[in-house]
């Protein structure tokens, strides 16, 4: 009987499962289970807004960039309105031009010469009476001075300013009268005086002219006012 049994063994054939060797026993056959992870509501858990920190420091300034092309030009505007009206234009203006018909001759005193013909005189700034120019108008001036000389005698003047000898008109003595010029510059302020000299006698001079022309002659006129730019 036994002999039976082992002989049907031995015929009929071992029927082997595959198994993973790695799998422990009791999860050879385990499926995992899907679970929901929950859900947590982010706004229960944000807290309150806190303080605005301080400024923090200024960075340094970043290299500058290439310059873009130019744009295209922008549509014309309205026109504005008018605006106010401005200062009224201020003009300063001083100039004279005096003549003397008569002549004159030296004596022991300095003597200022006095004019009898006004050619302009504009604003009364030279005076007829005195000679002499007054600045109203402070600024720089052109003075010229022109005299016929006596043959056979010196001609000494000087255009004065305030006192002071500025420049000579001088001529030697010479068998033949001419006429002699003289002409400045210069830079005065207001209340200065101006006017010419003939020297005093120490030598015979003179300068000629006669009823029927005009031999001597001054002039002078504002250049620049010193207001000006």
């Amino acid at each position: 009987m036994q002999e039976q049994q082992v002989s049907s063994a031995q015929e009929m054939p071992l029927q082997r499962r595959c198994v993973h060797c790695c799998e422990q026993p009791d999860q050879r056959f385990y499926q995992p289970q899907y679970q929901p992870l929950p859900q947590i509501n982010m706004t229960i858990l944000k807290g309150e807004k806190g303080d605005r920190g301080e400024r923090g420091m200024q960075g340094k300034f970043g290299k500058t960039g290439v310059a873009g092309s130019r744009g295209h030009a922008g549509p014309k505007g309205q026109k504005g309105s008018m605006g106010a009206p401005g200062e009224r234009c201020k003009s300063h203006y001083a100039a004279f031009s005096v003549g003397r018909k008569k002549p004159l001759h030296s004596n022991d005193y300095y003597q200022t010469l006095i004019f009898d013909t006004e050619f302009v005189n504009l604003y009364d700034h030279f005076s007829m009476f005195t000679g002499k120019f007054y600045c109203y108008v402070p600024g720089i001036y052109y003075f010229s001075l022109n005299v016929h000389t006596w043959n056979q005698k010196e001609t000494y003047l000087h255009i004065m300013r305030n006192g002071v000898e500025v420049v000579i008109l001088y001529a030697q003595v010479s068998d033949r009268s001419i006429m002699q010029s003289q002409s400045v510059m210069l830079e005065l302020q207001e209340q200065d005086e101006v006017w010419v000299r003939l020297y005093k006698g120490e030598r015979e001079n003179a300068v000629f002219s006669d009823e029927y022309d005009t031999y001597i002659t001054f002039s002078g006129h504002l250049i620049k006012y010193s207001g000006d730019p």
